[in-house]
């Protein structure tokens, strides 16, 4: 399997083959969807709260007597129909982790990452490099790539590329060992070097990953 390596220009450089295991897999739909429900799962902080009635401060006497006002008869002005009252089902901190195995994290990622070839939306590069962190200069590689919104996966050395990308919109840079799955889908193309394309097949690759 193999795909063109362009020059962060837009030119054609030369060719660089992929590891079949990691590149070259059937897309597993089920197992995506599963592993992103629960990686959004677990990035919520569960830390929002409310009161509930027999929390909220005050309301311990009757407001008004049972019979003979000509109003409705009310018990406490802390219940849930008053303006200061408590909450009904009052949401609580919780914990909305869900767990997965982590083959089966390694298997959608692969999945994703075969998908990227299959649907010639994987972007490799030479080189990625910047004089310096301007926006301009990351610009000028989208347009000429003609896309807007692109997972920038970054090596050692890029700290200047990824503050280029700060201020684009749709546009994520992220550090190579980062990979997650969440973030290859929610973008049209994945930007890397061929010395990022390494580095995952060293990871993700035959025989590395149990």
């Amino acid at each position: 399997m193999k795909v063109k390596i362009y020059k962060q220009s837009g030119q054609e450089s030369g060719e660089c083959t992929l590891d079949q295991s990691v590149w070259g897999n059937e897309y597993n739909q089920f197992l995506i969807h599963q592993v992103v429900v629960a990686q959004m799962a677990n990035s919520r902080q569960g830390t929002k709260s409310s009161l509930t009635r027999d929390e909220v401060r005050g309301g311990g006497k009757k407001p008004w007597r049972q019979k003979g006002t000509g109003r409705a008869r009310q018990g406490s002005i802390r219940s849930p129909q008053w303006t200061g009252g408590g909450v009904v089902f009052a949401p609580k901190p919780r914990d909305f982790g869900k767990k997965v195995n982590k083959q089966a994290k390694t298997v959608a990622l692969k999945s994703a990452l075969s998908q990227l070839v299959a649907e010639n939306r994987l972007i490799v590069l030479d080189n990625l490099v910047f004089k310096q962190n301007k926006t301009r200069e990351m610009v000028k590689v989208l347009n000429a790539f003609k896309t807007k919104s692109a997972l920038v996966l970054l090596t050692e050395g890029q700290a200047l590329v990824a503050r280029a990308c700060g201020n684009i919109q749709k546009v994520t840079p992220l550090p190579v060992n980062q990979i997650n799955l969440y973030d290859i889908l929610s973008h049209d193309k994945c930007m890397l070097t061929a010395d990022a394309v390494k580095l995952i097949e060293k990871v993700y690759g035959e025989g590395q990953v149990k």
